[in-house]
């Protein structure tokens, strides 16, 4: 149970990493006018949207892990909560309980964009070089 969190928030990680590349890669062919503009908002809109989703899926999958180990976390009581958690998972679901106390996904996922949000920027710059680079490689290439 707990590979599968983790493959799920690995492949998100990997989506916000390699999603600035794919856009910018498709938006080049169709020749914008403003690319620039375009790119920042399209790619502003989904990688806010995969953040989103890693958000929630953090905490989702935290009160997952702790269905699974037998918390059950509407009951009013600690003891209730704790009576069907084996004796070798007291701790593991002790620790997922501390994690999963503080700020909300949502709040988590609007106080990383901008964090994140510069990456987008140096997608864009390097890509453009690259791609400046390896037009002016194949231009010297045909003479």
């Amino acid at each position: 149970m707990e590979i599968l969190n983790t493959a799920i928030k690995f492949a998100l990680l990997i989506a916000l990493i390699i999603s600035p590349v794919i856009l910018f890669n498709n938006l080049r062919k169709q020749n914008f006018k403003y690319f620039f503009v375009y790119y920042l908002i399209s790619a502003g809109l989904i990688t806010f949207f995969l953040i989103l989703i890693l958000a929630w899926w953090s905490h989702f999958s935290t009160e997952l892990l702790l269905s699974h180990y037998g918390y059950s976390s509407g009951d009013l009581n600690e003891t209730d909560r704790m009576k069907n958690v084996a004796i070798e998972n007291l701790d593991t679901v002790k620790k997922l309980r501390i994690s999963k106390m503080g700020i909300g996904w949502p709040l988590k996922a609007f106080m990383f964009y901008p964090f994140y949000f510069p990456y987008l920027i140096l997608v864009y710059l390097g890509m453009y070089f690259y791609k400046k680079k390896s037009n002016q490689k194949v231009s010297l290439q045909k003479v």
